[in-house]
């Protein structure tokens, strides 16, 4: 039986707890030994993206230490996981025993829906209605995973997945980017939304809980019924 540590990634923990009881869930059907590092922290993503690189170097090195016991290490979130697969490593070119170390974490660490699809895994759950997906942007771009949140979300029973018009366009959350650019954001959300209404979809899916919030938020503003849910919700039958 694999052990996997569940990386919960801090919107999860401090936002959408729900995401991660229904990952929990999802993992111990899929076979395998769920456990929460207690001690896991920031991965040092935001950190990182602004620039400061030094600050952002203890607290990957603090990721390395916690997860490396781990045959398995899965997030929620494609950009937290990118984060420790694709540029972790980078943060110690002048460190090859850190680097290595964390380039063999980054090979251990995926995203929900790609460890899951892997296993070919199969959903009890049932949802009656039409569902779209939005493919972020580190999950796509960075990982490559675009297959597998749809492979998955077609494999429960009742549900119709519909596409989003230009479904590779970014919501506009970009973590700090919709801070620092306010107008920026609200603009890339507007068209988001937009081909959300024209989808007819029922709920809107994501693995970015980031994403959600920004779309969750755009909705609720316009007065939309639109529901914005984790891909691990709908998996889970928490829909």
């Amino acid at each position: 039986m694999t052990t996997t540590a569940l990386f919960v990634t801090c919107l999860v923990d401090q936002f959408f707890p729900s995401v991660g009881e229904a990952a929990v869930e999802l993992l111990e059907e899929a076979g395998c030994r769920v456990d929460f590092p207690e001690a896991q922290t920031c991965c040092g993503q935001p950190v990182f993206n602004s620039g400061y690189r030094e600050e952002a170097r203890p607290l990957a090195r603090r990721m390395v230490e916690i997860f490396e016991p781990y045959d398995a290490v899965v997030s929620l979130s494609g950009s937290c996981a990118s984060m420790l697969r694709v540029f972790t490593p980078r943060l110690f070119e002048n460190e090859p025993r850190w680097r290595e170390r964390a380039s063999a974490l980054g090979k251990r660490t995926f995203e929900l829906s790609e460890f899951l699809a892997a296993r070919e895994f199969r959903p009890r759950a049932r949802f009656e209605g039409r569902v779209a997906y939005h493919p972020s942007c580190h999950l796509l771009r960075e990982l490559g995973v675009d297959r597998a949140p749809r492979a998955l979300l077609s494999r429960v029973g009742g549900l119709e997945l519909v596409e989003l018009a230009d479904a590779e366009s970014c919501c506009g959350f970009g973590g700090t980017f919709s801070v620092k650019f306010p107008e920026l954001s609200s603009a890339i959300l507007d068209d988001k939304l937009l081909a959300v209404a024209e989808s007819g979809a029922e709920v809107l899916a994501a693995s970015d809980v980031g994403c959600i919030m920004q779309m969750r938020g755009g909705l609720a503003r316009r007065g939309s019924r639109v529901r914005v849910l984790h891909v691990a919700e709908l998996l889970a039958g928490h829909a």
